[in-house]
């Protein structure tokens, strides 16, 4: 009797690696070289590389209320990029003096497209928009730039103050000079405020509201460069001028003693 044929197809494969074992160990070396190559270069993704035909504008109007940004703000900017084609979806979300408006556009739209259109709308009813918020941001929504590690800190040593400060200024420093750290967020803690409370009655009295408070704290709390003088053995620049201290004078200039602490300049000659 004669032995039956070899079948055709998927077992000549293995009848050829087995005639030629050199030749397979070689190439299942040569595959796993590539692959131990390949592995150390591949990204590291939450999610997938997909551009999200998204456009978000945020506009801020210090001291207004949600109520006076819908009618004012996010209705008028509805309104203006509602004319643009390809939109799936506008979604606007209004808080204390800030508001946000989404733009979705339909899968396949030119995302830096999407962007200039939304853009040239927006300029186009800035006329229309408030004088005193300030200049609407608009961006693109990516879904790929979220945190890849997170870190939990805790100082029992510290106060939530003296962590948050040493985290903002120490540790995001640090992380920030690794090579392929872009961005470094701190989420919770505090940040230095200085509290403000305002006595209604007083502000009634006066004529004033609380955005005119606000403005004129911010028109005073403004450090401003004091130029350059003329100086051996070149200009030097002086230092900024900030507001005046509680007392409403500004202290009395100073000049250093030759191999001594700093000295009042009524110390010593002009």
């Amino acid at each position: 009797m004669t032995a039956p044929a070899a079948p055709h197809g998927r077992g000549n494969i293995s009848a050829w690696a087995i005639r030629h074992p050199v030749t397979t160990i070689v190439l299942f070396i040569v595959l796993t070289a590539a692959g131990l190559v390949a592995y150390p270069q591949l990204r590291i993704n939450n999610n997938p590389d997909i551009d999200l035909p998204a456009v978000t504008v945020t506009v801020t109007q210090p001291g207004a209320a949600p109520s006076e940004l819908e009618t004012q703000v996010t209705r008028r900017i509805e309104d203006a990029v509602a004319g643009l084609g390809d939109i799936k979806h506008i979604t606007s979300i209004v808080a204390d003096g800030v508001s946000t408006t989404i733009i979705e556009f339909n899968i396949g739209k030119n995302v830096d497209r999407a962007v200039n259109d939304v853009r040239d709308k927006v300029t186009q009813t800035r006329v229309n928009l408030p004088a005193d918020i300030l200049e609407p941001a608009i961006a693109r929504i990516d879904i790929s730039g979220g945190a890849i590690v997170t870190y939990t800190v805790r100082a029992p040593a510290m106060t939530i103050e003296q962590t948050s400060w040493f985290i903002d200024y120490t540790v995001a420093k640090a992380l920030l000079s690794i090579p392929g750290v872009s961005r470094v967020n701190r989420v919770g803690g505090v940040d230095r405020e200085i509290r403000v409370n305002l006595d209604p009655g007083r502000l009634m009295a006066l004529g004033i509201t609380a955005v005119d408070v606000q403005n004129q704290i911010r028109a005073l709390n403004l450090n401003s460069p004091g130029g350059r003088g003329p100086h051996r053995p070149g200009p030097q620049t002086r230092p900024p001028r900030g507001p005046p201290p509680a007392g409403g004078h500004p202290p009395p200039p100073q000049r250093k003693k030759p191999g001594g602490p700093p000295a009042p300049r009524g110390e010593r000659g002009p």
